[in-house]
């Protein structure tokens, strides 16, 4: 009888042990977790645009190239390519794949590191908001955690809308819309289903597939998403085929061109002066200006002209090398 106790009380105190240990630990991985709360008033940075009086745009400032966009405006296959590429039971779990974390472990296991990571998207949403891309398994632990508060506060489509607008596409853009503007030249909402597939693969490897950078790969990996659309019947094999024989044009002045860089320069004091540059640069503000581009332009022109005809004179009296002249500035402002 005592034997029996006293293998009673040894399991009941090692379960004891084993529990304490257990919430030890979940409560190590947690304890400085960052509050999902803090989305709700959550505002990722955005473009400021510059504009002239008579509305042509003249700069845009940016930390980081983002520019969000609310989910409708978003074309359906941009969405669908993602969830047939990154995570296809998205709207089906609550935040962590079970299947595909036994799959990914089993790989890892047989491995011996991790090769696999089978991150759903609301794990990589919380890994680009709260966390650091560093491969670790208290990492992976603290993810699934936060993808299941993500999961419990918001919606699936409230989740993707986030996660299209704040993850890195490559060549300094952030989100599907600069991304949309940096490798076609256009909005998100105009893109085919040949371009929604580009930009659906690129969150993989933004660095390796970006057209810009290896436009080989990036074609290459653009067709495997297609591949994966029509496996998943978002589009058929004649969309296919179309999407998948054309071409990447890059578009003709990709990134930032700033007109009447010396005025903008100005701008760009002044707005320091008054709200801060955190304020200019991640606002996403409009800023409205009494500069006229076509007379700026005019006056430019004019400039040039003028200094070419100074060139010129020069040197019908003999000065071959003339000595740099000032730069002059023109400014034409309503």
């Amino acid at each position: 009888m005592r034997k029996r106790n006293y293998f009673i009380c040894t399991i009941f105190l090692s379960a004891a042990i084993i529990c304490g240990i257990a919430l030890g630990a979940v409560f190590a991985l947690v304890r400085d977790l960052p509050q999902i709360r803090a989305l709700e008033d959550f505002s990722p940075s955005a473009v400021t645009r510059i504009y002239s009086a008579d509305q042509a745009l003249l700069a845009e400032l940016y930390k980081k190239k983002r520019d969000p966009v609310p989910l409708d405006r978003i074309p359906e296959k941009l969405q669908q390519a993602l969830i047939a590429t990154e995570d296809r039971q998205f709207y089906e779990h609550s935040g962590v794949d079970i299947k595909g974390v036994a799959r990914a472990i089993f790989r890892d296991v047989m491995a011996g590191e991790f090769v696999e990571g089978a991150s759903t998207i609301t794990q990589q949403l919380a890994k680009t908001l709260f966390l650091t891309p560093r491969k670790a398994l208290t990492r992976k632990l603290r993810e699934a955690f936060l993808a299941f508060q993500l999961e419990r506060r918001y919606t699936k489509d409230e989740i993707l809308e986030l996660y299209l607008n704040q993850v890195y596409f490559g060549s300094g853009a952030y989100g599907v819309q600069a991304a949309a503007e940096k490798f076609f030249g256009k909005p998100v909402s105009g893109l085919n289903i040949s371009e929604c597939a580009l930009i659906a693969g690129m969150p993989k490897a933004p660095s390796v597939y970006s057209p810009l950078v290896n436009p080989d790969l990036a074609i290459e990996r653009r067709n495997l998403v297609l591949r994966q659309m029509v496996d998943t019947g978002v589009i058929s094999r004649e969309e296919y085929k179309t999407a998948s024989s054309q071409a990447f044009s890059p578009p003709e002045h990709p990134g930032n061109t700033t007109r009447a860089p010396y005025f903008v320069e100005y701008v760009k004091k002044r707005l320091e002066d008054e709200i801060g540059a955190t304020r200019l640069y991640t606002g996403g503000l409009t800023v409205d200006t009494t500069l006229s581009l076509s007379m700026q332009r005019a006056a430019e022109k004019a400039v040039e002209k003028g200094l070419a005809d100074l060139r010129q004179r020069m040197k019908n009296n003999g000065i071959e090398n003339p000595a740099p002249q000032a730069g002059l500035i023109a400014i034409v402002s309503g």
